[in-house]
């Protein structure tokens, strides 16, 4: 089968390799759509980060391997032991390898597993026609939720995750900072909860006609003054929690600016590179930066939940390309700004 493998920097290949077969507890998935991540663009300009040069705890893999990590696709084949699932079953996975028996494991913070691993990033992954996964990841798509959507889950379930640890109030007023497709997927996440008063803040034009074109409420902070504008809407208070989609500078200046009084900024972005940030305003607010890594899969039932009550949206902002087109028209035209978020079809 075709597979696109990660070889290191600037090195992805469309390979011909060997179709996986499941082993017990394993289900063998056909790719329907895998999404391109912020994460695999690092690894691809940067890496390898996160793709491990030796051999992986517990997927024992290590480079060169198939990328991707967010995918759909419907069940090719059952392993032994498997029960509950059958050929041509619909699924979104949840590519998370969970040791289980670390602290935040038995807490059931699996999320944060002192050895966790990545579907498409510790072992062979969705960026090919099939791939093999353990049952465990496994996440049934209702008819109504199509899989170009269900390839958008994973991406989403990592918004809805960061959107739940801000704990905004239904009336209150929220901030997001950066419309690319996390900065995107809080604003789905917080309007999926019942949020009204919700501002993406974005400097791109065009990031700011997508998001807008789906209804969002946006601002331009090379043309507003957005601590004033938020302290002027909310007679004060400030943001019951701002979300930094972002990643740079000064995003996170302006988002700890808008914060209210013991209200959190949830940081759900990857930072290339160590920001000085301001501590003195969360001192004199007793306001506090939040982390938010990945999801549980309680997250990824509620984001198909509001899939299945149509939420999301894909117009404007999801384009598909073929498995051989994955580096021009995906990494280097997500690179270059040019597209907001792109599906891989290994079917093409």
């Amino acid at each position: 089968m075709r597979a696109a493998v990660y070889h290191g920097p600037h090195r992805v290949e469309i390979e011909d390799v060997a179709t996986p077969e499941p082993g017990p507890g394993e289900v063998a998935v056909d790719v329907a759509f895998n999404g391109i991540c912020g994460t695999d663009l690092h690894e691809y300009y940067a890496g390898p980060i996160f793709v491990p040069t030796s051999p992986h705890p517990l997927t024992g893999r290590q480079a060169p391997l198939t990328m991707g990590h967010e995918f759909s696709g419907t069940v090719a084949a059952v392993g032994s032991g498997v029960d509950g699932w059958a050929v041509g079953d619909r699924v979104a996975v949840e590519p998370i390898h969970r040791c289980g028996h670390c602290p935040p494991c038995r807490a059931g913070n699996y999320n944060v597993c002192q050895r966790i691993g990545f579907h498409g990033l510790m072992s062979d992954g969705g960026m090919a026609e099939r791939t093999v996964v353990p049952v465990h990841m496994l996440h049934r798509l209702p008819d109504s939720v199509s899989l170009e959507l269900g390839a958008l889950v994973e991406p989403m379930s990592v918004a809805y995750h960061a959107a739940t640890l801000g704990e905004p109030p239904a009336d209150g007023t929220a901030l997001v900072f950066g419309a690319g497709p996390i900065g995107i997927g809080l604003w789905f996440a917080l309007r999926g909860k019942g949020l009204e008063n919700v501002y993406v803040v974005e400097p791109s034009a065009d990031r700011r006609a997508a998001v807008a074109a789906l209804g969002a409420r946006t601002l331009d902070p090379t043309d507003v003054d957005v601590p004033a504008f938020v302290a002027d809407t909310t007679d004060g208070r400030g943001a019951d929690a701002v979300y930094d989609a972002a990643g740079v500078r000064p995003a996170v200046e302006t988002a700890l600016a808008c914060v209210g009084s013991r209200r959190p900024m949830v940081s759900v972005a990857i930072y290339e590179t160590p920001l000085e940030t301001p501590l003195l305003n969360l001192v004199m607010n007793e306001s506090r930066i939040q982390g938010s890594l990945c999801y549980t899969a309680a997250d990824y039932e509620a984001v198909i939940a509001l899939m299945d009550a149509g939420t999301y949206d894909t117009t404007g902002w999801v384009e598909h390309i073929a498995l051989e087109d994955v580096v021009t028209e995906g990494f280097d035209a997500l690179h270059a700004g040019r597209k907001t978020k792109v599906l891989v079809d290994p079917t093409r």
